[in-house]
Parts: C-alpha cells; structure tokens; sequence
C-alpha cells in the first residue's frame, strides 16, 4: 500500500446534513445487520427495502457479497482483513447517511470491537446507528445453508469460517434483537419499522435558510 496522505482536511458545504434529511423528508440512519451466515441478514434488509420504498422512503442496501465483489475485493477473511471490510463499510455508510439515505448494511461483522468502531464513527458525527442482532442457532442456519458454505467449511474446503472454525461475538445490546428462526419475515420488518418510527427517521425536519447560507459560500473552493 501508499503512503497514507497528510495534508488532507475535510471540506464543509453550506448544505447541511439537515437540508438534505428536510430534502428527503427522512433522516440518514445505518441499520447494522449483524449475524451469522444464513442467519437471513441480507433476507430481511431486503423485506425492509422494498417496505420503505413502498412508503416513499430512499434506503440503500449494502451487502457483504456485493461489497466484495467491488471495492473491497482485495480483501479476504483474516482477521485483518475482516476489520478492514468493515471499517471501509463503516465509512461509506456514514457518508451515506451524511446524504440523507437509510442504509441498509448487511454484514457478518463477528467481531464486537468492529461494530463499535462504526457506531462511533457514526456518533462523533452525530448520525444514528442502530444495530441489529439477527439471531439464528448455528444449528437452524447450518441447516438453511442457502449457498453451501457451511458444508464445505465442515469438509474443510473453506478455512477461517466463521462460527465452524472462527469466533462470532454476538451483540450484547443491540437496538432491536431478532430471532429468525422464530419469527415470520413480515414481524421482523415491522420490528424495525416501528423503531424507526419511534425514533421519528422516517418523518421530515424543518430545512434552514439556504439562501443565508449559500450567499457566504467562498470562493474559489477546491473539489
């Protein structure tokens, strides 16, 4: 890798995070998917995405397959690399929510360390991360087995997996805990529905005076 770059500073617009949730009528917010594999992470961001859009409301799922199938495709699954899948997620998720979307992030993340730093990431700039505990028995998931990998981590063809021969450290206060082994698709997504309502994400805030801000925009800005 480069060296890491130094003279580099964050540049602030005039519009605000505000504007844009007013813009929207819905405020930016990470919901974190976190679980073992076939836990149904990635089933129910997606129930909860086409619910939101059918509301109106601008969500975008990312995805652990579709993350490393781009930008993090030259990562693997030490733990190294787990981190840093995790940490660049963490960033284009606060970016996201920066411009206004609810996203949807669907990782494993098996480390509790890991999904710290992104809900602190998120705080320090003032932006809501609810985490999501998709809880499913190793049993139950093993069972559903959508994409063979638990039966070719037990024949030893896949190494480092996690909940055969790698850790997953489970939520100790997530915001909403599910059960997808006993509850129907359609309560988990009224689950979290009803806690984005209750958090009031899903309505709109009042937009400032961009007119007073844009006419002290400097010139001459860099991009």
């Amino acid at each position: 890798m480069g060296q890491k770059a130094t003279n580099v500073h964050w540049h602030t617009g005039v519009v605000s995070q505000q504007d844009r949730a007013a813009i929207l009528g819905q405020c930016g917010a990470t919901l974190w998917f976190t679980g073992l594999s076939g836990s149904g992470k990635s089933t129910v961001a997606v129930a909860l995405e086409h619910a939101l859009a059918k509301r109106g409301k601008l969500s975008y799922r990312l995805d652990g397959d579709n993350i490393r199938l781009g930008i993090n495709n030259n990562l693997g699954f030490s733990a190294e690399d787990r981190t840093e899948n995790i940490r660049r997620v963490g960033e284009i998720s606060k970016l996201m929510v920066d411009a206004g979307v609810i996203v949807l992030s669907s990782f494993i993340s098996p480390y509790a360390e890991d999904r710290d730093t992104v809900r602190t990431l998120h705080h320090d700039s003032d932006m809501e991360f609810i985490e999501i505990f998709v809880d499913c028995p190793l049993s139950a998931a093993e069972a559903r087995d959508p994409k063979g990998l638990y039966k070719k981590a037990r024949a030893g063809e896949i190494k480092q997996f996690t909940g055969i021969d790698a850790p997953y450290e489970a939520p100790a206060k997530p915001e909403l805990h599910l059960h997808s082994d006993q509850q129907s698709l359609a309560t988990e997504v009224d689950l979290i529905l009803n806690l984005l309502i209750e958090k009031g994400l899903l309505s709109c805030p009042t937009i400032s005076d961009l007119s007073a801000q844009i006419s002290t925009l400097p010139e001459g800005s860099n991009a």
